[in-house]
């Protein structure tokens, strides 16, 4: 756990990130923990190292909507609960915390937006320089290219059908997000579904994300002699990751000498100065941001895909509903134009109850800007700071009923979403740090699954279980489907986008954002 520091509104310093909630939670004796703790390795019996974020799960079950744990001599807080989660949403008084795996990704990712410390001043200079390529008008712009990408991603499920092979749900999805991002964010093709391996860049990503999780179970003072060959990996991922990027930037300078660029992210990211300040980002910062995007805009993406397709072909009375309102919403175009993919409502609750089930960004942390009282019942130091794990936030049975662990797209109907409290529906974080591109993201998810439920019928395989596999984000591991073609009008290409483009939804309540 990397200790840090953080600004409040105001400006003033925080002190520095507590390492053990010892410190930072006066009645910390008053939450439980589990039975069986052991000196010096704390709550370790029954515990996978692979798989922390469903242990958690496994403890929140047992003890309740706010509960702790303790590894290593450190001990950390978790909360589970809608309550406690809604009063920890309230941004006068808590603030986004760097913590666990997200500061281990720091040697590659830096201040970048997702990894910067709130102290740190290029997130909000990023932030505003780059929140005008989410716009509506911006989005609109990135569609054919979504389409474009599908189309190689269908060409490439086509020829696997056609040979009786089942395909790699999680593998092909990743490809996907990868390509759209970076031919949309930095114009730039990797050739995924030209290679028959993943491209060493998500190797080097995974790489990345693996490691930094493997860094929260083992006793630092040990994870050099531990972890001494992972460790020598990730320098080399580390280095690819840079190397890759480097070149990428470096082409785009050569390239677009005149500053007449596409108007991309990255055109943004070089040439963009702060609307009020006139600052720009600096060279190693463009890196970050470069790198964030990449790997955040594509890895937490493909990991919905899977899991929606994984739901979906579980649930075919699901999927032909689904299936039923594109053939009416698309009709026989033979590619939708942007605002055609907002209109598919039920398609989008498809995507957000997936979400909701195992959202693939499993956790934030938020710290204490003041000393306070989470939900009138804990006090907490200033700086202190806990870890909300989403899949059971989304499971509290006091908001989403007793059958909280039941598939139900119709969750998210809109009479139902009206119903429900704010900050119960968490995917993308919350407050002034959440996803910049969360509808970048959804716009691209529900823009895949239409495609390709009005193209396939998805044949799950009876005999596989559902198992996620994590590294730091979540994905099915293992999940391979078999399709059969159904007729489509025409394949799949950018299509005309001269319409009017579909406003963005709230993730929580499908409305204006």
């Amino acid at each position: 756990m990397a200790e840090t520091g953080s600004r409040t509104a105001g400006g003033a310093a925080l002190p520095k990130g507590f390492r053990g909630a010892e410190q930072g939670w006066p009645e910390l004796e008053r939450i439980p923990h589990p039975p069986h703790r052991l000196p010096l390795l704390g709550d370790v019996l029954g515990v996978d190292r692979r798989t922390p974020l469903q242990d958690s799960m496994r403890f929140a079950r047992r003890l309740g909507p706010i509960f702790r744990r303790k590894a290593f001599g450190n001990e950390f807080v978790f909360v589970a609960g809608a309550r406690l989660a809604a009063d920890l949403a309230d941004e006068t008084r808590f603030a986004k915390h760097v913590g666990l795996g997200v500061a281990n990704l720091r040697p590659v990712a830096g201040d970048g937006l997702f990894t910067a410390y709130n102290h740190e001043p290029n997130w909000q200079l990023a932030h505003d320089v780059l929140a005008p390529a989410f716009s509506r008008e911006a989005m609109a712009g990135y569609h054919p290219m979504m389409l474009d990408v599908a189309g190689r991603l269908t060409g490439h499920w086509d020829r696997e059908a056609a040979a009786g092979r089942a395909v790699d749900v999680p593998g092909d999805m990743t490809k996907l997000t990868l390509e759209t991002i970076a031919r949309t964010g930095f114009g730039h093709d990797f050739g995924s579904f030209e290679r028959g391996r993943l491209h060493p860049f998500v190797t080097a990503m995974i790489g990345t994300l693996t490691y930094a999780q493997r860094l929260n179970t083992v006793p630092a003072p040990l994870a050099p002699l531990l972890l001494r060959g992972a460790t020598r990996r990730n320098a080399a991922d580390i280095a690819l990751l840079n190397r890759t990027v480097d070149d990428l930037v470096r082409a785009r300078r050569e390239s677009d000498a005149g500053g007449t660029g596409a108007g991309d992210l990255l055109d943004r990211m070089l040439a963009t100065a702060h609307p009020e300040t006139g600052e720009r980002l600096s060279p190693e910062n463009v890196r970050y941001q470069v790198i964030t995007f990449l790997v955040a805009g594509h890895e937490t993406t493909s990991g919905a895909l899977s899991f929606a397709l994984y739901y979906l072909s579980r649930h075919p009375e699901v999927a032909a509903r689904a299936r039923a309102e594109v053939d009416r919403v698309w009709g026989d175009t033979p590619a939708p134009d942007y605002d055609q993919v907002a209109k598919l409502r039920y398609v989008r609750r498809v995507l957000d109850e997936s979400l909701r089930l195992w959202p693939t960004a499993p956790a934030f942390a938020r710290e204490a800007r003041q000393d306070t009282v989470l939900a009138g019942e804990h006090p907490m130091r200033r700086g202190a700071w806990t870890l909300v794990l989403l899949p059971m936030l989304h499971r509290d049975p006091e908001v989403w009923g007793p059958d909280a662990e039941r598939f139900d797209p119709d969750r998210f109907d809109a009479k139902a979403a009206r119903g429900r409290a704010p900050h119960v529906f968490k995917p993308f974080g919350t407050g002034a740090r959440a996803c910049i591109g969360r509808q970048f993201a959804l716009h691209e998810a529900t823009l895949v699954l239409g495609l390709l439920l009005r193209r396939y019928d998805l044949r799950a395989d009876p005999g596989y279980r559902l198992r996620v596999s994590e590294r730091l984000t979540l994905m099915p591991e293992g999940l391979r489907l078999r399709l059969e073609r159904r007729p489509v009008p025409a394949p799949v290409t950018a299509g005309d986008t001269d319409g009017p483009a579909s406003a963005p939804r709230c993730p929580v309540h499908g409305v204006g954002d």
